[in-house]
């Protein structure tokens, strides 16, 4: 099968189907972190290259609903991010993955077919994960294991320790959990 992992310089699902023989290429705006089948560049120049499947993972940074104190000041990235994210949907390829966080596709655009989390695929991790699927069935857990460690602020904020840990980081808040590319993998490949 011939796969694009759309907005991914990580490789961790690209690799997840090279491992299992599909033609998989990761493409992004940023250079791929692993050695791998790489376009570097925006995703719409090759996106009707005759792909059999594409997983999308869109920018989250001017949709995800963590951020929505801020959206009176950013009307027009998040119409553009919008655009961006109907046009990978819209994609001329059978099957389709879009992968976000919580966000605004779910009232602008439509509503996710699926809710995911790391800990129903291997991780000790709470973090609500989005897919609108098209032409794909819904993900199956694969190793269901504890949600983590929580820390409670003095606010009485409540946040996943692993997240807390790597607040200022956004790279590291957007990474995509290895068992979640594997049973992409599995499931689709």
């Amino acid at each position: 099968m011939k796969v694009l992992i759309a907005c991914e310089y990580s490789g961790t699902v690209r690799d997840a189907f090279a491992a299992k023989g599909h033609y998989a290429m990761s493409c992004d705006i940023l250079p791929t972190e692993n050695e791998g089948l790489h376009y570097q560049g925006d995703v719409m120049d090759i996106i009707n290259d005759g792909w059999d499947l594409m997983i999308a993972h869109p920018p989250c940074t001017h949709l995800a609903v963590s951020g929505a104190r801020h959206f009176h000041k950013k009307q027009k990235e998040q119409a553009d991010a919008l655009d961006f994210v109907q046009k990978l949907l819209n994609a001329p390829i059978e099957k389709i993955c879009l992968e976000n966080p919580v966000s605004i596709i779910s009232t602008r655009i439509k509503k996710p077919t699926q809710i995911i989390q790391p800990y129903e695929f291997g991780h000790s991790v709470s973090k609500k994960t989005c897919l609108w699927l098209k032409n794909l069935p819904k993900l199956n857990s694969t190793n269901i294991v504890d949600k983590g460690e929580f820390i409670t602020y003095s606010s009485g904020k409540r946040m996943h320790s692993w997240y807390a840990k790597k607040w200022g980081d956004g790279k590291s808040r957007s990474m995509f959990w290895p068992g979640i590319a594997e049973a992409m993998a599995d499931q689709w490949g």
